[in-house]
């Protein structure tokens, strides 16, 4: 799958869901992933509870609901190989301006273990 063209020319909407050490669950609206030469996904993250679940937990899905009619997209099982608090790699990472804050940003990478469709088991019915 080239996820590189299919999330450059893909609209919707991605959700990050997370999950703590005790199993209490996340999710949120992320945008779409950043996608670098080595196969790894990376999202840019506030120090919030996404962040905090991923540091205890490095298990992540990210479902991407495409824009349109009906019911397509991608759910995405990640694991979290590393992470960058580096700011101006961010920075010339960032989609969006932001107004100035002074929250800490952090670069989370994760590699794919597993794709399956938005809805079903991906296997031929």
């Amino acid at each position: 799958m080239d996820y590189q063209a299919y999330f450059k020319n893909t609209k919707g909407v991605g959700v990050l869901s997370t999950a703590g050490k005790d199993g209490k669950v996340d999710s949120a609206v992320y945008s779409r992933p950043h996608l670098f030469e080595d196969g790894t996904f990376g999202f840019i993250m506030r120090d919030r509870l996404t962040h905090k679940y991923v540091q205890e937990n490095p298990y992540a899905i990210y479902l991407f609901l495409e824009e349109g009619e009906g019911y397509h997209g991608k759910r995405l099982f990640l694991k979290k190989v590393r992470e960058d608090d580096d700011p101006e790699q961010i920075a010339s990472l960032r989609r969006r301006k932001y107004k100035e804050t002074d929250e800490k940003s952090y670069l989370v990478y994760f590699q794919l273990e597993q794709e399956l469709p938005l809805i079903g088991s991906g296997e031929q019915e």
